[in-house]
């Protein structure tokens, strides 16, 4: 997987998992981004994730679309 796309209630989380997905990230973002994207800390408007989920996959990279993450809680 070279990107995960988590849909959040703020927007749509941007994950790279690949030393391919981040070189085509930076491609398409300004270099003042690289490091929030690293450290997964992007959140996307979803309009926005799937507009660069088609063109990442047009790219052939590999890309895994979440609509929603749960975390639970151990009690």
């Amino acid at each position: 997987m070279d990107i995960w796309l988590i849909k959040t209630s703020e927007g749509t989380q941007l994950r790279p998992e690949s030393i391919h997905g981040m070189l085509w990230l930076q491609t398409h973002f300004e270099e003042a981004h690289w490091g929030s994207i690293a450290a997964k800390q992007v959140i996307l408007p979803f309009e926005d994730a799937q507009s660069l989920s088609d063109d990442a996959r047009e790219a052939g990279l590999s890309i895994n679309y979440l609509p929603s993450l749960a975390i639970t809680r151990k009690f």
